[in-house]
């Protein structure tokens, strides 16, 4: 009996033992020189990437070039924040207390702009965790889908077109003329009051804009034709 509680006794230090030299090894873990040039060296290629496609893709009103700027500093400083967690687990402890108030307000008016930012991130911590593979092939694969779909939706620029006419034979007419004179259309508003028909449309040209609305403007019982250019979504 005496035999069972001293075997039982000395598991129990052991066990203890065993984490106490576990927590004791990863507050004096050293982090090698080399694996913090190299992840940041990948993490710095790969944000460069992120870099100079959301440069190329960017289709918005305005372009912030601190903005892209961030996208390679988030890349980077992740990949930092991996290696330290990596390296110490009580430092990992810590840092997710620390990191879970900080709080991001910079409103993000492009979903395409969230996108980006949740790449950076995610490609600083597969890099920080070692994944170099992993990394780069998944932004490479990442990269061509983003640029294959943004580019090719932004290939024909969308237009409004405002017409005002003034009956609905008149209406036919400007119809007639817009089924013929563009790729595609989309009724988006009409609005009827007496003696008026006004027409919102969304259109994909042909040819010049100055040539379709001067023809869409002589056209019998239209008074108005304004074409407005903006950045939109079209779905067929």
């Amino acid at each position: 009996m005496n035999t069972n509680a001293a075997t039982s006794n000395t598991n129990t230090t052991n066990f203890s033992d065993i984490i106490k030299k576990s927590v004791l090894e990863n507050f004096v873990s050293d982090i090698s020189i080399a694996q913090i040039l190299i992840t940041l060296a990948v993490a710095f290629a790969i944000g460069l990437f992120i870099y100079l496609l959301y440069k190329r893709v960017f289709s918005g009103v305005l372009y912030s070039k601190s903005f892209n700027v961030s996208l390679i500093g988030m890349t980077m400083i992740t990949a930092v924040v991996i290696i330290a967690i990596n390296s110490n687990l009580v430092l990992s402890l810590g840092m997710v207390g620390a990191l879970s108030i900080v709080r991001f307000r910079t409103p993000i008016k492009d979903p395409t702009d969230l996108i980006f930012l949740f790449w950076s991130a995610v490609a600083g911590i597969v890099t920080g965790a070692g994944f170099y593979t992993l990394a780069v092939i998944g932004s490479i694969v990442v990269g061509l889908i983003l640029f294959f779909f943004i580019k090719k939706a932004s290939v024909d620029t969308p237009y409004l077109l405002v017409v005002n006419c003034d009956n609905e034979e008149s209406e036919q007419a400007v119809t007639g003329h817009i089924h013929q004179a563009v790729k595609r259309y989309n009724l988006k508003q009409k609005t009827v009051t007496p003696g008026s028909i006004e027409l919102t449309l969304e259109v994909r040209l042909r040819d010049a804009e100055g040539q379709f609305v001067n023809k869409l403007s002589e056209l019998p019982g239209v008074y108005n034709a304004v074409l407005i250019s903006y950045s939109g979504d079209y779905v067929s």
